[in-house]
């Protein structure tokens, strides 16, 4: 049986059974910790304790649900480095990138074992016949989270082997991977012309927001030697101008031979 993270056994200890009931401001309260919403230059949210004590200011100018990370966040430096003096930009919190501060990573994996516990999402993915960017989004919102970090959760949490991969204009960002999937599937850093992120990446008009789930060749997403012998279901979402994710399905069982 899996062992649950101390933010799970927190949420337990309080009694959590649904997405609803995880109440950052009532947990934070519980841990001896104010929280402040306000303006704030150069940075996404502080945290200042002495003691048993401490104060969050958050960010008030961001989205609902990444006030909600940066909050999840500084609790994680809360319970995991006490008595330090935390100040965390824009770029240090939910950064899926692999640059972070190994403090930071900790924050950032204590937000999300708070924000969508295993015992809750799991389930609550597992109601859904297909995993596609409109499953994601409601996951999202239930959650309180963005897309970007539902579609993360979903790959590396759920039991669906699939990619997440992230793009700009320059070439790939990062990717995250479902556990299932062995390591030699390796993603492109640049989009080939056989996707359709490619289109909704370039889109000169930013019409298309997210593509249809479709069939594509591997070979459009891994220099593999085996690639062309196969095909992965491909859909993209924007999540900025110049900025997109692919969610990629692997449906044929060999792919998954190590």
């Amino acid at each position: 049986m899996r062992r649950l993270t101390p933010a799970e056994e927190l949420l337990q200890s309080l009694g959590v059974t649904e997405p609803g009931e995880i109440d950052l401001e009532a947990i934070a309260w519980i841990r001896g910790v104010t929280v402040k919403f306000q303006s704030l230059d150069g940075c996404e949210a502080r945290i200042l304790g002495v003691g048993d004590s401490a104060i969050v200011t958050v960010n008030n100018q961001c989205s609902f649900g990444r006030q909600r990370f940066s909050l999840a966040h500084e609790l994680g430096h809360w319970h995991f480095h006490r008595g330090q003096v935390m100040v965390c930009r824009s770029d240090e919190i939910e950064n899926f990138r692999s640059n972070g501060s190994p403090a930071e990573k900790h924050a950032d994996t204590y937000a999300v074992n708070l924000l969508m516990p295993r015992y809750l999402f799991l389930p609550a993915l597992r109601t859904y016949r297909q995993i596609d960017f409109d499953a994601i989004r409601k996951l999202g919102d239930d959650f309180g989270v963005s897309t970007t970090a539902a579609a993360i959760r979903c790959v590396e949490t759920g039991d669906i082997p699939a990619f997440i991969i992230c793009h700009n204009q320059q070439g790939r960002c990062w990717f995250s991977r479902s556990p299932m999937i062995p390591d030699r599937w390796f993603p492109r850093k640049d989009l080939q012309a056989e996707s359709s992120a490619r289109d909704v990446l370039f889109d000169t008009k930013k019409s298309i927001t997210t593509s249809q789930m479709t069939y594509v060749s591997a070979e459009a997403w891994f220099d593999h030697r085996d690639a062309q012998r196969y095909e992965v279901l491909e859909q993209t979402f924007r999540v900025g101008p110049s900025e997109i994710l692919t969610l990629l399905v692997f449906e044929d069982e060999k792919m998954l031979e190590d």
